[in-house]
């Protein structure tokens, strides 16, 4: 893997901008990309609010905001985006169409010795490149959110992911000051595949009026130390995307554990799809 200058991240939704965040606080140029300005200016005002709010807290100095802020630049230009880029990182939504879509213009756009990454959370690594002329060069390199927070990114081979590349890619989330963690190309990885079995089931002990969302998470949080319960934690991943993980897992595995509970279709139905939406399992409204 050669040395990574410039890192492009495709997306400024939810994890795209925490991804251009702390990349751009390790020193590397990023380019935020998503396909209008409102999008990218959504996301460049919640980069800026995090390092502001780091600032207050004391955990960011003012030095480091200013160096990641100036070290970030936008862009609606998919092309121009990624054409320098030593990294392309995507960060678009769970669907695979939309994926293979992308890495198939960014495959021509690219230079021949650039990486190519997903921030998948449970889709095919090997699905994904089955497009690409030069798969070697693909690999997962999921996130969690938020990412400006959580320490773990699940560095994700497939089966034709250059062994030298998988390397150079661990060094890479460890300049980041994260913590990375080997996975081979299976549905859910390890993260997404045991968190979410966790997650449907407390849905399931909702619907039958086991216990209160609260009390569920108070559960898993005080007994079994969790840093936040799987219900709050589905309100801030966001339960659509809670949902298309689901439904993908049941038809990779098979296994009646991760079958979408009714309570989890009727809320996106509903449209109650977590904090972004201002309900989910809690009410995230404004003086809630």
């Amino acid at each position: 893997m050669s040395a990574i200058r410039r890192v492009a991240v495709l997306g400024a939704g939810t994890m795209g901008h925490g991804i251009a965040q702390v990349v751009a606080m390790s020193g590397y140029s990023v380019t935020m990309y998503d396909i209008d300005m409102v999008s990218v200016e959504t996301g460049l005002q919640r980069i800026r609010k995090n390092l502001d709010k780091g600032v207050q807290l004391g955990k960011v100095a003012d030095a480091i905001r200013d160096t990641a802020l100036a070290a970030l630049s936008t862009s609606t230009d998919l092309t121009e985006a990624v054409e320098a880029a030593d990294l392309v990182i995507e960060a678009a939504p769970e669907s695979m169409q939309l994926k293979k879509q992308i890495f198939g213009s960014v495959e021509s756009a690219v230079s021949p010795d650039a990486v190519l990454a997903t921030n998948t959370s449970s889709l095919s690594i090997d699905d994904i490149a089955s497009t690409l002329a030069h798969p070697r060069r693909f690999l997962g390199l999921h996130f969690f959110n938020p990412v400006h927070v959580m320490t773990l990114v699940e560095v994700v081979h497939g089966p034709k992911t250059d062994p030298e590349l998988l390397d150079g890619a661990v060094q890479f989330v460890r300049r980041l000051d994260r913590e990375p963690i080997v996975v081979k190309d299976s549905p859910g990885f390890a993260s997404s595949r045991l968190g979410v079995v966790i997650g449907l089931e407390a849905m399931r002990m909702v619907e039958e009026g086991v216990a209160s969302p609260e009390d569920i998470d108070r559960a898993m949080e005080l007994g079994y130390r969790h840093p936040m319960g799987p219900l709050k934690l589905t309100d801030l991943v966001g339960l659509d995307v809670r949902l298309g993980i689901a439904r993908y897992l049941y038809e990779t595995l098979g296994s009646e554990a991760f079958r979408p509970p009714r309570i989890l279709e009727q809320m996106v139905a509903d449209g109650h799809t977590g904090k972004k939406a201002g309900r989910g399992f809690y009410d995230w409204g404004e003086g809630a």
